[in-house]
């Protein structure tokens, strides 16, 4: 099974912290949709990631892919039993992947983030004022009323809890997080989830690929026991088009 995406990617954190849950084994070709090539254009014509190829199977899009490897794959389950808490532990991970995403990654971390590093461009001031003065809170203030005091959504962690968690840790990559004071329930929440073995396992690898220049990025992953791919898709020159990270 390979995943083609950055492991700082939030939706493909998402993916691989399910493969950790599952005890599912995998390679990964880290790359951002920014610098992949046409061959990863052909797997993902929205130039989005994460990929999964598994067989003769290709999959875009994270919340397809963890349908999936939940549907295909026994064991431990992603989802709750009980139908009513299945939907919900949906709208969670459409919530987090749309407006989570929206706020946290478009609204601040490409802008802080990503737009001086691949584009050199500067960051959009308004936008990031925007996120953190009324978007970021909006979206807060609605967890709060919603995430638990004391564990997880629904019992043991799953995929809800990490959909919502993994937008947090860009969050903070871009200089947020969660004021205890004002989202008291929310900031215990996702410590809690991100302390998961599911998330503290990928930590070293996102510390890799976010420190270490993209010249001896794969080595550097390779050195600190990333499960690379052989080969990479990826180019030296980004290339614009409809992508999400």
């Amino acid at each position: 099974m390979k995943i083609i995406g950055s492991f700082v990617s939030p939706y493909v954190r998402k993916v691989l912290a399910c493969l950790v849950l599952k005890g599912l084994d995998y390679e990964i070709d880290p790359i951002t949709p920014f610098f992949g090539d046409d061959t990863f254009e052909r797997l993902s014509p929205l130039r989005r990631i994460p990929v999964l190829i598994d067989g003769d199977l290709t999959l875009c899009d994270s919340s397809v892919i963890c349908a999936y490897l939940d549907e295909a794959y026994p064991g431990r389950a992603l989802l709750p039993a009980d139908p009513k808490d299945r939907a919900r532990a949906r709208w969670f991970e459409e919530f987090a992947d749309t407006r989570l995403g929206d706020v946290f990654i478009w609204g601040l971390f490409y802008q802080r983030n990503v737009r001086p590093v691949v584009w050199g461009e500067p960051c959009d001031e308004a936008r990031v004022e925007k996120s953190l003065s009324t978007d970021i809170p909006a979206a807060l203030d609605y967890l709060e009323r919603e995430l638990p005091a004391a564990g997880f959504l629904f019992g043991d962690v799953d995929l809800a809890d990490i959909s919502l968690a993994s937008f947090f840790r860009n969050a903070a990559y871009a200089g947020f997080e969660p004021d205890p004071a004002r989202w008291p329930k929310t900031a215990a929440y996702v410590a809690r989830v991100l302390a998961e073995p599911c998330f503290a396992t990928l930590l070293p690898f996102e510390d890799v690929q976010r420190s270490v220049n993209p010249a001896g990025r794969r080595a550097a992953l390779l050195e600190a026991g990333a499960p690379l791919t052989a080969e990479t898709l990826g180019t030296r020159t980004p290339k614009r088009g409809v992508m999400a990270l």
